[in-house]
């Protein structure tokens, strides 16, 4: 599978086959990781992180992934770099593009990413878009592929806001591997409806099918993965958590939500979580809106049917199989 030049900026981009490299070869990389075989494949290579928007798992999983491909990386945090300000966000491409090996962006809109890549002449990768989330994608898909051996076939339930990149991608990703997704959700929680029509398309390749209900208690029946999301996201101001709160607390996913989807269930969650009140943001808004926890109960988070924390490893294990490939 030659991937060779090619940017990774959204899931659209790639077939099945493709994507089914990227998870393969993730997999080969976390067993040579796991054994301790080196891998330094892109050994003097050089890449760019850009930040806008900070991220525990995202930075880590890249440069993680760098060093042990054999990379050395820059990190530009959202005061380290004059992109969209003093310079243009072309101007910043053809510059970082005659230095770097590969850029990543994790930011705001998509057209970002998308341009940095028309200009860079070297592989643009996303960490994060307003709009998309690739990379977390290809972790959950190779997530669920070790959990249950195969993709094709099974059924996956989104529950709460699923218009911006979580929800997106997580349908895109699961149309294209025939993977039935559910959208659970307030009807105007609901991904963007010509998304919705292209993802329509793929499914009907795969064989996959495309629900969006609106009954909490209809949505996640028979689903082998329940997957959810934060409420408010990364850039949205705190006062929007009140209107959030009343209209997504009915499709919080708790014990009742995963035994309607049956025992062998698991949850998923892209993380971080408001399922207690451990954080600043969770104790605040728990207080203010006398809530335990948030977009998932801490049952279920901490429950055996809960698999994030292996989703949150994989990340680093599919973003060095997507910089491998790219390069």
């Amino acid at each position: 599978m030659d991937l060779k030049g090619k940017s990774f900026l959204k899931l659209l981009d790639f077939d099945a086959e493709e994507i089914e490299f990227l998870i393969d070869s993730a997999m080969d990389f976390k067993e040579k990781k796991k054994k301790g075989i080196s891998h330094e494949i892109h050994k003097g290579k050089n890449i760019a992180l850009i930040f806008e928007k900070t991220s525990t798992r995202t930075r880590c999983s890249f440069e993680v992934a760098a060093y042990d491909l054999g990379m050395h990386v820059t990190y530009l945090d959202p005061s380290g770099s004059q992109i969209g300000k003093k310079e243009s966000i072309a101007d910043t491409a053809r510059v970082l593009g005659r230095i770097y090996d590969g850029i990543e962006y994790r930011g705001f809109g998509q057209e970002i990413v998308e341009e940095l890549s028309n200009y860079a002449g070297v592989p643009v990768w996303n960490g994060l878009t307003n709009e998309a989330h690739p990379t977390q994608v290809i972790a959950d898909l190779m997530t669920i592929k070790e959990h249950f051996g195969h993709l094709k076939g099974l059924k996956v339930c989104y529950m709460g806001d699923a218009r911006y990149n979580m929800g997106n991608s997580l349908m895109v990703g699961c149309a294209k591997m025939g993977i039935d997704f559910t959208a659970c959700a307030p009807q105007k929680y609901f991904p963007d409806e010509k998304l919705i029509e292209i993802c329509k398309t793929e499914a009907e390749k795969s064989g996959a099918s495309l629900k969006f209900e609106t009954d909490p208690k209809k949505g996640p029946k028979n689903a082998d993965v329940v997957y959810t999301d934060v409420w408010v996201s990364m850039g949205e101001p705190e006062e929007v958590w009140k209107e959030r709160i009343e209209e997504l607390s009915p499709y919080q996913v708790n014990k009742k939500v995963m035994d309607i989807a049956g025992k062998s269930a698991v949850f998923m969650h892209c993380l971080p979580s408001f399922h207690d009140h451990k954080t600043q943001i969770g104790e605040q808004i728990g207080k203010m809106f006398n809530m335990d926890s948030m977009e998932v109960t801490d049952d279920v988070f901490e429950s055996e049917k809960s698999i994030v924390f292996q989703e949150a490893e994989n990340r680093m294990h599919t973003i060095k199989a997507i910089m491998a490939a790219t390069l």
